[in-house]
């Protein structure tokens, strides 16, 4: 059995080769290459969280403004 060096002996073999290309399809754009994942949401609802936040937020400040100014 041979040593281990760094962990990556299983790897050796290709880690040096380069990264095979199809013959037969074009590279696909990165435009498109990124639209696959756009439709992924990991948080849903974290848009409309944050809005109402910011809505919330907002009726706050003006809220305090008013307050100041009839001082």
């Amino acid at each position: 059995m041979t040593e281990k060096k760094n962990g990556n002996d299983s790897y050796e073999d290709i880690i040096n080769l380069p990264r095979p290309v199809s013959g037969k399809h074009p590279p696909m754009p990165l435009e498109k290459r990124a639209a696959q994942f756009a439709p992924f949401a990991a948080l849903n609802g974290y848009e409309e969280a944050i809005a109402e936040t910011a809505r919330r937020t907002e009726k706050e400040v003006s809220s305090e403004i008013m307050h100041i100014q009839e001082e």
